[in-house]
């Protein structure tokens, strides 16, 4: 049987995690990380042509990646998965590398843009908050740390907030959907022929880092692969599932704010409550204003379940890296009573907070410029994991052909380097596009103004992402070094049961 090399604090660590996620949990799990409402307003900016890259990409991205996330969830299920994918491949090194910019993308994102959207829907709907007031500050914080704190409580616990995450979406996009078919048939909607789909590579190159954010999360659950009842099976069942429905609740509230709103009247930052404001006005009439404040509240309940499930996720990933010695070791203990990474969990919340300030304090363009840049580098840091998650099941199927594998991407491995292909093709081209928006735009010959495109000059926002990219591999980097005494206490685990050997975890209530 193969065997994985790891630490011996890898393995007290482990003796610490409880099995409670079920088949069920896993596709709320999943959908909740899938199903992103911060942007659908950025895709429906660019009108029938947002729409059509977003089914196009759930053809020529989702499915392939769909199918990799398969096999790789259900064959190597070791907790931390992202990591250990791609340290079996590549080594801790790079394992250690791609887990900090997996899980650094999530307080960046919750403190950035998360925030700044859920803010803005409360303001425009709920109750007014001036931004840059005490008010705006005391807002975002709540939910930075409110997003913590489930990612703080144990599983078995934790994990009814990405459920009723999962229902919220369905609810709110499921509500817009009637709405704007009652809308239609009232006032009628804005038609647009077949040739307004035609795809255009300016609109692809604007919009292909944001739908690829959309359309990730298939790999986050199996951050806690070990805490799961039966990842050979769950898995693949999961990912399809959460897929289907994930991809339907993308594309249809998109189609309906485009019919609804001109393409000019959406922002990325309230396109979508724009969308629903204007449709529940003309469906409903007097019912509108409660309607509306109930879908608000929906909507920043949803923001907030989406923050709080990919901490979940990417905290674990993080710890593991940790307690396997390509990270502080300090960040590699799991709470013995809760389960849970709550250093980690910490740290991101202190990330978010300081990202969060910073982001208000350094862009005076408004709130729907920050927005967009501090998106950006959410998607940047994102996408740049994925260079390295994705090949790794190409490598891993040659370096471990005899794991039991009970999931395999279809037609062997011309299919599995067809789909591997693919998403490499897709997340490549998007991070490049993310970290230099508009190189490709000007090589092609296409008119590009930065400054009209971003709210902001060409020199901030490379400042700032690349600043903050940089940050991030240096504490990498720091934290492989610094982690060389963990190391150096080695220990192995079996890669087809990664719980062999384990003392008994407590049981789970």
């Amino acid at each position: 049987m193969p065997k994985e090399v790891t630490t011996s604090f890898a393995l007290e660590e482990k003796s610490k995690l409880v099995k409670s996620l079920r088949r069920l949990d896993m596709v709320g799990f999943t959908l909740c990380a899938f199903v992103g409402l911060d942007t659908l307003g950025s895709v429906a900016a660019n009108g029938p042509q947002g729409f059509f890259w977003l089914a196009a990409l759930a053809v020529l991205f989702v499915y392939p990646y769909m199918l990799v996330m398969a096999e790789l969830g259900s064959t190597f299920t070791q907790e931390g998965g992202p990591y250990e994918w791609t340290k079996l491949a590549w080594g801790r090194f790079a394992g250690g590398v791609g887990a900090i910019l997996y899980w650094a993308t999530n307080p960046i994102w919750v403190g950035g843009s998360l925030a700044f959207i859920a803010t803005d829907a409360w303001s425009g709907q709920v109750f007014k908050i001036g931004e840059g007031t005490v008010g705006d500050y005391v807002f975002k914080l709540i939910f930075v740390w409110f997003s913590i704190m489930v990612a703080i409580m144990s599983l078995s616990k934790g994990k009814w907030i990405p459920n009723i995450g999962a229902i919220l979406r369905v609810f709110v996009l499921g509500f817009f959907t009637i709405a704007v078919i009652v809308y239609g048939i009232r006032h009628g909607v804005h038609g647009f022929s077949a040739s307004d789909l035609s795809p255009s590579r300016a609109v692809l190159l604007s919009l292909v880092p944001v739908i690829l954010f959309n359309y990730v999360g298939f790999e986050l659950q199996s951050g806690a692969a070990e805490e799961m009842d039966d990842p050979q099976k769950d898995v693949p069942i999961s990912i399809l599932r959460s897929g289907i429905l994930g991809v339907v609740l993308y594309c249809v509230p998109v189609f309906g704010i485009i019919l609804v709103l001109p393409t000019t009247a959406i922002t990325g930052l309230g396109g979508f409550l724009d969308a629903v404001n204007a449709t529940y006005h003309g469906a409903f009439g007097g019912a509108a204003h409660p309607l509306l404040v109930a879908s608000t509240i929906g909507f920043v309940g949803s923001l907030i379940t989406s923050g709080s499930v990919w901490m979940i996720g990417a905290d674990r990933t993080q710890a593991v890296a940790a307690y396997d010695g390509s990270f502080f070791s300090y960040f590699g203990v799991f709470n013995k009573k809760l389960g849970t990474p709550v250093r980690v969990n910490v740290l991101s919340g202190v990330v978010a907070t300081v990202f969060m300030v910073s982001a208000i304090e350094f862009f005076h363009s408004g709130a729907d410029a920050t927005f967009q840049v501090v998106l950006d580098i959410a998607v940047s840091t994102t996408l740049l994991s994925y260079i390295l998650i994705f090949p790794s099941v190409v490598i891993l199927r040659r370096k471990y052909p005899e794991v039991h594998r009970p999931f395999r991407v279809p037609f062997g491995n011309i299919g599995l380097y067809i789909s591997t292909g693919l998403i490499m093709f897709w997340v490549l081209l998007g991070s490049w596009v993310g970290v230099f928006p508009g190189t490709l735009d000007r090589l092609l010959g296409l008119s590009y103004n930065f400054q009209d495109n971003w709210g902001v000059s060409r020199a901030k926002f490379e400042t700032y992402t690349l600043g903050t990219l940089g940050i991030i591999f240096l504490v990498g980097v720091l934290g492989y070094l610094a982690s060389g005494g963990v190391r150096s206490q080695a220990a192995t685990i079996s890669i087809e049961d990664p719980d062999e050997g384990l003392p008994e975890p407590p049981p789970s209530y």
